[in-house]
């Protein structure tokens, strides 16, 4: 690489040829320039720093002035809204069963949330097959390589008391049938593993397919597994335990509450201007004569959840304003990595806009909270893992809000010890502050957005949902002044705040959670 480097700069013919290759390598092949992109020339860089895609906008929100009563409202939790949660009761129709099937083993892939659905249609499908349910295996995330298991996330002690009276759950396997591991049925096709399960599978797909295997070998192996239970049409006693497995059983193990329970506090009660940074903590947790004080003066925050990776950008298939050699990169990605079919590559950015297909950028999610009325002094908490074009795309998101805090702002490294560089514990330590949050809201639909919709609907939980639509079409009028703009997005999201919505056919009762998993008051 070095040689060939020094024969392109030493070579004067063909110049013009020579200078569009040096442009183009780290574009085609970033993994083998990356640590040495610094010295590229910056013009057509994808690392160079991309400008505000709404200047105007962002000109008059950094001015931006809110009532007092505009304020008062924005944080005024919601109202009761005649559901409350009973999930939490073990109101299966049938008695657990003496005598179990058999054993059922699912493989699930995904993030985090994902999974954790994953987690609740597998206690679901044990039940309807009377089966007892291994306590499900992880795969390893190919994106984030994180080998996370269940027991390093999720308080298994709880899991399996909270459901002791709807389910057989077992930890492990019985030694009789050792040979049923993930390298077993990797190697080859295995007459003990359903591979064919449909995506949104019925209750009587399970019984016809599934428990015939149970009932001949002792045990069925059901890889891949997410998604792969209706939503409709099942009995109301199996809806009602898988929300009670994702609202009730599954919590996070002790290391994970602890830290994120650091994190919401500092959050609350932040150090005084004439205070060191992490003094009032201390006070807080060891110091009576202090915490009640801070009791008193507890403030409130926000959660942010902005997915804004490369991965995500790329499939979005929108412009984010890094200019052209952004454009380049993100459309060779797109290549590489799903060989052209993503099918929103077939619009144009205008397009793909006005339909609300583009997930916000942080100077775009800055705008909204801004035209919502949340001012300068409002504490934000960002949940996010790395954010494509770094610290330069988010530095127009932190200079609307310069309270925003984050994982790495909040914790010494002392305390991140345990989680880093395990993306499932750290997305684990962001689900947890972010439901202990006043409002959370997140940039772009996907899996965490639409779990903590659910989780904090169950809770009547105030919860911002972008119209994703209305803003694209604002932010393609250019000529838009900002008293207009904040009015269209007040009366845009009036609806949009955490009102209860019953579930609609075909749609997730861990976004829907009513009628399904509540009761009327």
């Amino acid at each position: 690489m070095r040689q060939q480097s020094r024969s392109l700069s030493n070579s004067n013919r063909g110049g013009a040829m020579a200078a569009a290759i040096v442009l183009l390598l780290p574009l085609l092949f970033p993994s083998l320039f990356t640590p040495f992109s610094h010295a590229l020339p910056s013009a057509l860089s994808e690392w160079n720093t991309p400008k505000p895609m709404h200047s105007r906008l962002l000109k008059s929100a950094l001015q931006r002035e809110n009532s007092d009563e505009q304020q008062a409202d924005l944080w005024m939790p919601l109202p009761r809204q005649q559901w409350k949660t009973c999930a939490q009761h073990s109101l299966t129709s049938t008695e657990l069963s003496e005598k179990s099937q058999g054993y059922i083993q699912v493989f699930l892939d995904g993030g985090l949330n994902q999974q954790r659905m994953g987690i609740c249609d597998a206690v679901a499908v044990a039940k309807i097959l009377n089966a007892t349910l291994i306590v499900p295996y992880l795969e390893v995330n190919p994106v984030w390589q994180d080998s996370s298991t269940f027991m390093d996330i999720f308080d298994v002690d709880h899991f399996l008391d909270t459901l002791k009276d709807d389910i057989s759950i077992v930890r492990e396997l019985p030694d009789e049938y050792f040979w049923s591991t993930r390298e077993y049925y990797a190697t080859a096709i295995r007459a003990t593993r359903v591979k064919t399960a449909p995506v949104h599978a019925s209750a009587n797909w399970y019984l016809e397919n599934v428990l015939p295997l149970l009932q001949s070998y002792g045990i069925a192996a059901i890889a891949p597994f997410s998604h792969r239970l209706d939503f409709d049409n099942m009995p109301a006693d199996i809806q009602r335990l898988r929300c009670k497995v994702n609202f009730h059983a599954l919590v996070f193990v002790p290391h994970i509450r602890a830290l994120g329970d650091a994190l919401v506090s500092r959050l609350r009660y932040p150090p005084g201007p004439s205070e060191a940074a992490g003094t009032n903590y201390i006070r807080e947790f060891t110091n009576p004569k202090y915490k009640y004080k801070y009791k008193q003066e507890a403030g409130k925050f926000v959660v942010l959840h902005l997915r804004f990776d490369k991965d995500m950008a790329a499939h979005s298939a929108c412009d984010f304003g890094g200019g052209k050699a952004e454009k380049m990169a993100l459309a060779k990605y797109r290549q590489v990595i799903w060989q052209g079919r993503v099918l929103n590559s077939q619009f144009t950015d205008e397009e793909l806009r006005s339909q609300g297909r583009c997930p916000l950028t942080p100077e775009e999610i800055g705008l909204l909270l801004a035209a919502l009325g949340f001012d300068n002094t409002t504490r934000l908490y960002l949940a996010s893992h790395k954010v494509y074009g770094g610290e330069a795309r988010i530095s127009t998101l932190r200079s609307l809000f310069p309270l925003m805090e984050d994982k790495k702002t909040l914790a010494s490294s002392e305390e991140r010890a345990q989680i880093k560089g395990k993306a499932s514990l750290l997305a684990a330590v962001d689900y947890y502050v972010s439901m202990h949050s006043d409002i959370f809201i997140s940039a772009s639909p996907g899996n965490m957005h639409n779990a903590m919709v659910g989780h904090r609907t169950y809770h009547n939980m105030k919860t911002i949902r972008p119209n994703m639509a209305l803003l694209g079409q604002l932010f393609l009028n250019k000529s838009l002044t900002w008293p207009e703009f904040q009015e269209a997005v007040i009366q845009g999201h009036i609806s949009r705040q955490g009102q209860l919505r019953l579930r609609k056919s075909e749609q997730s009762i861990y976004t829907y959670p009513a009628p399904d998993c509540m009761c009327k008051v």
